[in-house]
């Protein structure tokens, strides 16, 4: 009798077993969020759980903006950018980007996971290799696996393992080095200065996903190169709209004519519909308010100290986190979804990663921070945190103790 293909579909029980007994964490809805605070399940929460870093959601220079582009060129452009779906406001949008990074240029996609798809598999050809660390996010290592070249993985943020997977591949092959500026599990920074020169050394390119670095480090929220003041020694450094900038979507900035290149050949730009004309203008304004007041980055960095501080004096292991992305590692999954469901009933939104999210008994609560958190937000947070941890026995020596193991997605 021949294999049914849906076969899979009624082995697949755990997501319904949780829902029946209240413990599924994922797809939550969520109501009247304003940023730093949402309803769920019908009361206030605060929230601990969004990449809003620079709280720009709710501005509302930022929402009029998104409301005059919807006015003015209505909702979408039903189309690509290859063929009808470009608007002068992509343009502009990709001038500014590329003055902001200091690069030669910029070219916008219509979600961060497509950028990393397209990027990768234009330009690793059969014969070619990219590297990447082994923690990378699932969108880069998508890009690799449609790639036409081979894949090759270091272990995480460890450069004599780079050099290692480098010095076993041939020195005629092109080769693209891929890795995260910051991880966005562990809240952890790629060590640029380092892994930069052994680069150089074998001749790879090097690509800096940016994600969750842009509008969080470095001078003006110019991401982990210009954190390192090495913006002009990456090749590549690619970001998303979708966390400091408010709205959705994606860019990949560097040199003019590999971006050229590039526009003609990643097939998740030139087949998928262009940016909403509300995205874009609504990234334009968030680059306005970023520039004319730097000070929110000082301000996000304010906060996620002041957390990190706090989670430390309660003894929560939040391994090496050094960046507003701050982990809470548990261990052991259904302990994991049982904090976050009792701190969301006490209050506070996280977000329960567990594998293959995370390695094996690694699993955690992801927390991460926003300029516009006040320290009241943080102290009740705090509080609940603590009440649940108690509870819960989340202080003891196991949970507690300084575990650098690896935690990120990818």
């Amino acid at each position: 009798m021949p294999a049914d293909l849906f076969d899979k579909v009624s082995k697949f029980t755990y997501a319904r077993e949780a829902q029946k007994i209240g413990v599924y964490p994922f797809f939550q809805p969520l109501t009247n969020s304003e940023g730093v605070t949402a309803t769920f399940n019908g009361h206030e929460v605060i929230m601990l759980g969004s990449n809003n870093y620079l709280g720009l959601t709710t501005h509302p220079k930022v929402r009029a903006a998104a409301m005059e582009a919807i006015r003015v060129f209505g909702t979408s452009c039903t189309g690509s950018r290859f063929l009808n779906g470009t608007l002068e406001l992509h343009l502009e949008l990709e001038r500014r980007l590329a003055k902001f990074m200091n690069t030669e240029a910029a070219l916008t996609f219509t979600t961060g996971y497509q950028v990393n798809v397209g990027v990768i598999s234009s330009l690793v050809s059969k014969g070619d290799y990219v590297i990447i660390d082994k923690e990378d996010h699932a969108s880069i290592v998508d890009g690799c696996l449609m790639a036409f070249g081979e894949m090759k993985r270091f272990s995480h943020n460890d450069v004599s393992s780079l050099e290692t997977v480098l010095s076993r591949l041939p020195a005629e092959a092109g080769k693209l080095v891929v890795v995260d500026g910051v991880y966005s599990m562990g809240g952890d920074i790629a060590p640029l200065p380092e892994i930069v020169p052994i680069c150089k050394k074998y001749g790879a390119r090097i690509m800096v996903d940016d994600a969750h670095g842009i509008g969080v480090t470095g001078p003006g929220g110019r991401g982990t190169a210009a954190h390192f003041n090495m913006l002009d020694q990456v090749d590549l450094i690619m970001g998303t709209f979708s966390k400091s900038f408010a709205s959705v979507g994606g860019y990949i900035a560097g040199k003019a004519d590999v971006l050229h290149y590039i526009q003609h050949h990643a097939r998740s730009l030139m087949f998928s519909a262009s940016l909403p004309p509300a995205n874009a203008a609504t990234v334009l304004t968030c680059l306005d308010l970023l520039e004319s007041d730097p000070g929110m980055v000082t301000r996000l960095w304010d906060n996620a100290n002041y957390m990190r501080a706090k989670f430390r004096e309660l003894g929560l292991n939040i391994g090496g986190s050094n960046t507003p992305i701050i982990p809470v590692i548990i261990g052991d999954d259904l302990r994991t979804v049982l904090a976050w469901r009792a701190l969301a009933d006490g209050g506070v939104y996280v977000n329960p990663v567990l594998p293959p999210g995370v390695p094996p008994h690694l699993s955690l609560l992801r927390t991460s921070y926003t300029a516009t958190h006040t320290f009241e937000h943080l102290d009740r947070a705090a509080k609940i945190f603590a009440d649940v941890g108690e509870r819960l026995d989340l202080f003891t020596a196991k949970n507690a103790q300084s575990d650098t193991q690896t935690i990120n997605a990818g």
